[in-house]
């Protein structure tokens, strides 16, 4: 019996915890994107809108046949969660962004993101995370490899993109990528 308050400590803090990250970090909700209207009509995309499926799908499966062939073998390929309203991107945060990814759980992709080098460009990230690891990328990976690697690899035709640093970022991946294995070379980054 001396355990009880333990025990009730213990299921409080792993109900509280989840909960409150859902509420309070909008990223997370990549995981349970069903609690906050998207429908998940497959077990890998959901949508906002149903008369949106083919064109999610099909933006979905160009990517990842992109990907693949352009910069390598996605190992497990992501959930997509396609909004096609302000209403359902800005219940996944990232206001700023046409895309985001997080970690390897899953890709967002807001209302200005419905396009194949915006679905490209989340899909490389996932990729990056897949084989460096999304810690080791996010905290030791220079920023001019990950943003540079994606917007260039996903053949983005904004040149130049519309803000200068993320440009820069292109311009020094393009400079520091010399047509040999990237993964192994960004081991040594």
């Amino acid at each position: 019996m001396k355990y009880r308050k333990y025990i009730y400590g213990f299921l409080l803090a792993a109900f509280i915890f989840p909960s409150s990250a859902l509420a309070f970090y909008k990223p997370t909700r990549v995981l349970l994107p069903q609690l906050f209207g998207v429908e998940c009509l497959t077990k890998k995309i959901c949508i906002d809108d149903r008369a949106q499926l083919a064109e999610a799908e099909a933006l979905r499966a160009e990517a990842i046949d992109f990907v693949t062939e352009k910069v390598g073998r996605i190992s497990q390929v992501p959930r997509f969660i396609f909004c096609s309203t302000a209403a359902c991107a800005n219940r996944f945060g990232q206001y700023r962004t046409a895309a985001y990814n997080v970690g390897t759980f899953g890709i967002v992709i807001r209302t200005k993101g419905w396009k194949k080098h915006f679905v490209r460009h989340e899909l490389i990230h996932h990729l990056q995370n897949e084989r460096l690891g999304s810690i080791n990328a996010f905290l030791f990976k220079p920023k001019w490899f990950l943003e540079g690697m994606a917007y260039s690899l996903s053949q983005d035709p904004r040149r130049p993109i519309p803000a200068a640093q993320l440009e820069k970022y292109r311009r020094d991946f393009e400079h520091w990528h010399d047509g040999s294995d990237i993964w192994k070379r960004a081991e040594q980054l």
